[in-house]
């Protein structure tokens, strides 16, 4: 049985270009994980001062809700880590 012939394709060559190719930064997110560390490192602390100083720090009107406040910044963190690309 004869050989069959194989056709050989050219390769892509894409089109000159007159425009330099630039990279555009659309989106600066550099601000994201030092925003979304700071959120968590402040409700940590927040909770550890609290309870080291057995409820009379940071604040003493809120008494137990102390520790709700720092649980809502490390939930800000949270909220923040969302923007991370």
């Amino acid at each position: 049985m004869p050989k069959s012939r194989i056709r050989k394709k050219a390769d892509y060559t894409p089109p000159p270009s007159s425009k330099q190719a630039t990279t555009i930064k659309l989106n600066s997110r550099a601000w994201v994980a030092p925003v979304m560390l700071a959120m968590f490192l402040i409700g940590l602390a927040w909770i550890v001062v609290f309870y080291v100083t057995d409820g009379s720090l940071p604040i003493d009107q809120l008494n137990n809700w102390n520790i709700v406040v720092g649980f809502g910044f490390i939930a800000a963190g949270f909220g923040v880590s969302t923007q991370w690309k």
